[in-house]
């Protein structure tokens, strides 16, 4: 299969002001993910130590792959580019271009915690048809108010209406619950060496929804993430 199988040319989406990213947007979306990723179990872990200096990483890890990203797969950011999802099709070959010369160089003495990473991923990822969610990026000062629940929402959708599958690794147990609560399962946990567990997670397209009752709610966002 190929890199971008092109589902939806549009670059404007018709949900609550999402769109698709641009090259232009490149430098303000490696910020947003440098950011959103900064703190965690498995940040901790790949560059113990300084926030400052897994920042400076941080920044050139994710300029390669929001490049890589809008590029070769979707990237789907709401308008004030405070929330971000980066997807790949099946089939993509899982690496920004030169990724182990450019990761050998930005890495640094963290190189060969990066390459676990990547090898457990590797692992686990499964075959079959899905789209794969790569990054879910929200502003550390945005988190907590749903955006990331809209953004699984709305690109759910457009899975559903062609019957294709979702993959994705949760890095902590608060997003590893958010997805849930979307329909993921958990296939597998991963314990990184002398580090967190990861859980990689898939979600089976929903059926063709039927029309509600007169008078049912819908569309009610009761998630606070």
């Amino acid at each position: 299969m190929g890199r971008n199988g092109g589902h939806w040319p549009s670059p404007v989406l018709p949900n609550r002001g999402i769109r698709r990213a641009t090259a232009d947007d490149v430098p303000e979306l490696t910020e947003l993910l440098a950011q959103a990723f900064l703190h965690g179990p498995v940040a901790d872990w790949l560059v113990p130590g300084d926030p400052d200096a897994r920042l400076e990483v941080y920044l050139e890890y994710f300029a390669m792959y929001a490049d890589d990203a809008v590029r070769n797969g979707e990237v789907e950011v709401n308008e004030d580019l405070t929330c971000a999802a980066l997807w790949y099709p099946a089939g993509h070959a899982g690496w920004p271009a030169n990724y182990s010369s450019r990761l050998h160089t930005l890495a640094g003495p963290h190189l060969p915690r990066f390459r676990q990473l990547d090898q457990a991923f590797s692992r686990a990822h499964p075959a079959g048809e899905h789209d794969y969610l790569a990054f879910l990026a929200v502003d550390p000062l945005r988190q907590g108010m749903g955006q990331g629940t809209r953004m699984l929402r709305h690109h759910h959708v457009r899975l559903d209406a062609i019957g294709r599958a979702a993959y994705l690794e949760a890095s902590n147990t608060r997003n590893r619950d958010l997805y849930l609560r979307h329909g993921y399962v958990v296939l597998d946990e991963i314990t990184l060496p002398d580090g967190p567990p990861v859980w990689p997670m898939r979600r089976t397209p929903a059926p063709p929804a039927t029309p509600s009752p007169a008078g049912s709610p819908e569309g009610v966002d009761d998630d606070g993430d």
